[in-house]
């Protein structure tokens, strides 16, 4: 392969760039050159009688099944997506459980550092772990959705 002149003066990581650039250009130009596969042509009933036995001929013939529409059941239940599911929203209420913990810290510095304050931020700290709480409370109530839902 002929490097260009310009190439060589770059450094090797932008030589590596220019040289996989080129190779994905290459690329798509042979894949646009090949011809395009029609699979829907293949799924015709003249081109699966071909394929078949006479004996399968008539079955295959029959209506196919519908899928189901927005209101029908479903005839499998992924159990164990909605339990994923609510495993991964339930970890939320450990950065809740986290977010307590900083608050009541913070409440202690706090403290620490000016005693004079500790009745408003004893106040601001209850505020805060009242939103905390209503923020865990959500996130367990989503969680119950998600593990119940079909």
């Amino acid at each position: 392969s002929s490097a260009s002149p310009w190439l060589s003066t770059l450094p090797v990581y932008e030589q590596l760039f220019a040289a996989s650039m080129a190779l994905l250009q290459q690329a798509v130009r042979a894949a646009s050159s090949v011809p395009k596969f029609n699979a829907l042509r293949l799924m015709t009933p003249a081109a699966s009688r071909c394929f078949s036995a006479p004996a399968m001929k008539a079955s295959a013939m029959q209506p196919q099944a519908t899928s189901p529409g927005l209101g029908e059941p479903l005839s499998k239940r992924n159990a164990g997506v909605s339990v994923l599911g609510c495993a991964i929203a339930m970890v939320a209420v450990g950065g809740c459980a986290q977010g307590i913990g900083q608050l009541f810290a913070a409440l202690v510095v706090g403290m620490a550092r000016n005693p004079s304050m500790k009745e408003d931020l004893f106040t601001y700290t209850l505020i805060g772990m009242g939103f905390l709480e209503f923020l865990a409370i959500v996130v367990i109530l989503i969680a119950g959705l998600l593990l119940y839902s079909e």
